[in-house]
Parts: C-alpha cells; sequence; structure tokens
C-alpha cells in the first residue's frame, strides 16, 4: 500500500510539473510549484510549508527527495521561510504526542503546532508584537505546556539595542488559536534587558521563568514562578549572584524541572577567572535555590564571553543530565554532575531524553554542520549544514530537531523529525 501512494505521489508530481511549466512564466515559479509538492508529500498530508512556497532547489536535491519520498524514509524535515523570515526556533511536547513550536519574526511571536510528531505543522498564529524584538543568539521566544495554557514568553521593548527589555508572558487557552497578554515576568523595569531566558513548565501548573539580570547593574540569575497558567508571576527571586560580581554576560541560562517539583538551574559562571558551567536546584518550586555547584572536571580559563549556554534535563528518577561546552568540543554529564563526557568538537548543544537515554545536537561551528547524538550510539549523526541555534525534543519514541539557517539568503527554520528505526 505504501509503494502505491508513493508511486501516485510521484505520478501526480510530474504531472504538477509539467503543468506548472507550462503555465509559469518563470523557471522560480515552477521549481517552487513542484519543490512545495515533493516535501509536502514526503513530510505528510498537511502542509510542510508554513508560509509562501518552498524556495526552488537544485535538481539533484529535488531527485534525491523524491527517491526519498518513494522509498518511505523514516525522516523527514519541514521549512518554515519566507516571507515570515523566522529565527530562533524553540520546541515543547505535550504528554499527548503534539509538539509546540514558536518563533520570532521581525517584530512579532509566532506559535504553531504538530499533531504528528513533527511531519508537518499546522499555519502560524501571532502571538504578540513589540517595538523591539530580542532575536538570535539564543535571544528569542519560548514556549512551555500546563493544564491550563500554552505559554509563551520573550523578551523585548521601545527602545532596543540592549537599552530596554522587559520578559513578557503571553498565553492561549485554546491550543494555539488566539494569545491574551502580554503580562511582564520581571518585576524592576528593563531588568531583563540582556534577552537571554529560559522557561518550564512542572507539576501542579507550575512554570518557572529565569534569565540574566541587570536590574543591579550586573548580571545576576533571576527568576519567577506562576501557578495559573501564565496569568501572573511571582515576586522575583535571586537565584545567584556570583563573588565576583556578575556571572558570564551573554550566555543563555536553562532550566528543568522534575517530577516531584524540584527546580534546576543552569548558567555559566564568571569567577576566578573561568568560564564554566554552575547550577542551583530549588526544593521549593523556586522559592529559594541552594547553593551553586560547578558542572565538569576541569575549569575553563577565559577573559571572554563565549556565548553559549548548553542545555538541561532532569530524568524520571530525578537526575539532572546536562551538556554544554568547554572551549571547542561539547560535554554530558549524566547524574553525576562532576563526570564528565566529551561528545565531540563543536558548539550551542541542546539536550532530551528519551525512554533509551540522552539526545544531544549541537553545530559544528556557527554556522556549520549539526550533529545529533542518539541514544547508544557512539558517533553522531551529521543531519544537516549551516545551522545555527538547534533545539530538539523527543515525543511518541521519535526524536525532533529544529533550527535556524538560511535559504536564499533569507532566514528559515528547519524542523526534521528522526522515527526509532533510524535511532
Amino acid at each position: 500500500m505504501g509503494t502505491r501512494k508513493s508511486s501516485i505521489a510521484l505520478i501526480w508530481g510530474t504531472i504538477s510539473y509539467v503543468w506548472a511549466a507550462r503555465s509559469s512564466q518563470s523557471s522560480h515559479q515552477t521549481d517552487g510549484a513542484f519543490d512545495s509538492f515533493i516535501v509536502s508529500h514526503y513530510v505528510g498530508s498537511r502542509s510542510s510549508t508554513i508560509s509562501g512556497s518552498v524556495s526552488p532547489m537544485p535538481t539533484i536535491l529535488r531527485v534525491a527527495l523524491l527517491l526519498l519520498a518513494s522509498s518511505h524514509s523514516g525522516s523527514a524535515e519541514v521549512s518554515i521561510g519566507h516571507p515570515l523570515e523566522p529565527r530562533q526556533p524553540q520546541l515543547a511536547a505535550g504528554q499527548n504526542g503534539t509538539i509546540h513550536l514558536t518563533f520570532g519574526s521581525g517584530a512579532a511571536v509566532y506559535y504553531c503546532s504538530s499533531t504528528n510528531a513533527g511531519r508537518s505543522f499546522s499555519s502560524p498564529t501571532q502571538v504578540g508584537t513589540v517595538k523591539f524584538l530580542s532575536l538570535g543568539m539564543r535571544r528569542g521566544p519560548r514556549v512551555a505546556l500546563t493544564d491550563q495554557a500554552i505559554v509563551v514568553t520573550a523578551v523585548g521593548g521601545e527602545k532596543g539595542g540592549g537599552r530596554d527589555g522587559d520578559l513578557l508572558a503571553w498565553r492561549s487557552n485554546d491550543d494555539g488559536r488566539t494569545w491574551s497578554g502580554p503580562v511582564s515576568v520581571n518585576d524592576v523595569t528593563a531588568a531583563a534587558r540582556e534577552g537571554l531566558h529560559s522557561m518550564a513548565a512542572g507539576p501542579g501548573g507550575l512554570l518557572f521563568c529565569t534569565w540574566l539580570d541587570l536590574r543591579n547593574n550586573l548580571t545576576e540569575v533571576s527568576g519567577s514562578s506562576s501557578r495559573d497558567g501564565g496569568a501572573t508571576w511571582s515576586r522575583n527571586v535571586l537565584v545567584y549572584h556570583s563573588p565576583d560580581g556578575s556571572v558570564c554576560e551573554c550566555c543563555d541560562p536553562s532550566i528543568a524541572c522534575a517530577a516531584d517539583g524540584n527546580l534546576f538551574v543552569m548558567w555559566r559562571n564568571a569567577l576566578n577567572g573561568n568560564r564554566d558551567m554552575y547550577f542551583a536546584t530549588s526544593r521549593n518550586s523556586g522559592l529559594t535555590f541552594a547553593s551553586a555547584r560547578r558542572l565538569g572536571s576541569q575549569a575553563w580559563p577565559l577573559d571572554a564571553c563565549p556565548m553559549d549556554g548548553g542545555a538541561i534535563a532532569v530524568d524520571r528518577e530525578g537526575q539532572l543530565h546536562a551538556v554544554w561546552r568547554r572551549d571547542r568540543a561539547v560535554y554530558l554529564t549524566q547524574q553525576d554532575a562532576t563526570r564528565e563526557k566529551m561528545l565531540g568538537r563543536g558548539e550551542q548543544p541542546c539536550l532530551s531524553l528519551t525512554g533509551q537515554g540522552a539526545v544531544v545536537a549541537w553545530v559544528a561551528r556557527r554556522p556549520g554542520e549539526l550533529m545529533v547524538m542518539l541514544p547508544g550510539k557512539t558517533e553522531p549523526l551529521a543531519v544537516a549544514s549551516a545551522a545555527v541555534d538547534p533545539v530538539v525534543v523527543a515525543v511518541q519514541q521519535s526524536v525532533v530537531i529544529a533550527w535556524e539557517t538560511k535559504e536564499l539568503g533569507r532566514p528559515a527554520i528547519k524542523v526534521k523529525w528522526i522515527a526509532p528505526d533510524e535511532q
């Protein structure tokens, strides 16, 4: 049945191509029509191109996609591009298998979702706008889910350029069709102007945001919680203050929440001349945080900011897993914060946990090859080129990766689904 369906798709694609060639006055339009057909049928029944047409692709790539479609490969790739020019994707996976994607475009924040493990996505809805939206180098919106709402956060201001910026939260009670807000998460105006933050959901409707805070004219790590689906946020709490004054100024923090409500926050410190990763734990849902601990077994002497923050996740036993960059390599710690494992050369690592173990993705450079280390593997898999700012989630035993890239010189987002049989 699968072969018959692929053959029909191939025949129909050829007919569509010939028809487009006769009716179009430019090869660009013809190639775009054909590519839209190929990718949408390759990915699934819903449109895989979220806005506009698929950018024209080289003939060899077009043929390769047709071959992949006819063989029913276990993976698929979705392109989100012109005219939105999206940037800085972030993913969250729901318990029902739905994948939630948010991204920024100019001054606007967008949201869309997938009900087939990331093989295709709905058309995006606009969450909200700000005059100047923080984007780039891990600055951008975040998304998290509670029983009450889908919540999207982003940093924006009226002046831009780091002169102002508040951490803003929007919420949707109808599966992302409409949005209310924003409300401010930081309780001191412009304290979040660095633009770097993270958000996670926990049990009992808990949401927690953490960000690099500049209210005291130095860089600290602050946080705030919500218990009503992002409608209101608590008084801000200090997660960490460096004895040397500031933490690393331009590395994004990370947060993860355990099933018992314990919170873990990770950031890059600036302490004693080193730029190492530290984490702190809260056992009261973010009201207070314990003393910070360093990750890994070695220090990184550096008098500069690498602009690379890493990622964390918590397993079912409440143990912390973390990935980060030191010098030119990516490291992983699992359960024991001091026992590190080098995964390969690269930067901008991200992490998700599956039933089989950790999935880690990173780029060889910015931009560069996107590498993915799957559970049980000893060598990473290269899945894309010219990628930056990847993010990964696990859903229904599959892995979904999103990253920022460029198509014809314009910002675009790619989303790749990897099936269990490829792992």
